[in-house]
C-alpha cells in the first residue's frame, strides 16, 4: 500500500483538479493504492496553506504517512525535502485528480518540468 498526496483546489476528491502550486493549495487528496486499487480517499485542509516555513509541509505529508507527491509546481528546496525523507515527487501533474491518479496506478505517469506561473510569496 502506498500513500498518494496531491495537492487540490476545492477539495471535492478525485473530482477535483490539481492545484498549480502544492505548497499554497487549499487542500491534499490522500490516496491510498494497494494492488492498482484504489482503497481510501481523504480531503484534509493544507494547515500551512497561507504561509510556511521550509521543511513544514513535507515534514506534515511524512508524518500522514504519504510515500508519493504528485504536483504541478514545487520549488526546489521542497522537493530535496521529500526527496531526504525518501517521498517520490512527480511534477507537471495537471488535470483532474482521478485521470492523473489512474496515469500513476497504470504506471505511464511521468514527471515534466514546470514552472509555476505566479509568484506565489507576493
Amino acid at each position: 500500500m502506498v500513500k498518494v498526496a496531491i495537492p487540490s483546489t476545492k477539495g471535492s476528491g478525485l473530482e477535483d483538479v490539481i492545484f498549480e502550486h502544492f505548497g499554497h493549495a487549499p487542500y491534499f487528496t490522500f490516496v491510498e493504492v494497494e494492488d492498482g486499487e484504489v482503497k481510501k480517499v481523504e480531503v484534509v485542509k493544507n494547515p500551512y496553506e497561507g504561509f510556511h516555513s521550509p521543511g513544514e509541509l513535507p515534514s506534515f505529508l511524512k508524518e500522514n504517512g504519504v510515500g508519493v507527491l504528485i504536483c504541478m509546481g514545487i520549488g526546489f528546496r521542497a522537493k530535496a525535502f521529500f526527496e531526504e525523507y525518501g517521498i517520490k515527487v512527480y511534477t507537471g501533474a495537471t488535470g483532474r485528480i482521478k485521470d492523473v491518479l489512474s496515469d500513476y496506478v497504470r504506471g505511464v505517469l511521468k514527471s515534466r518540468e514546470y514552472e509555476v506561473r505566479r509568484k506565489w510569496n507576493e
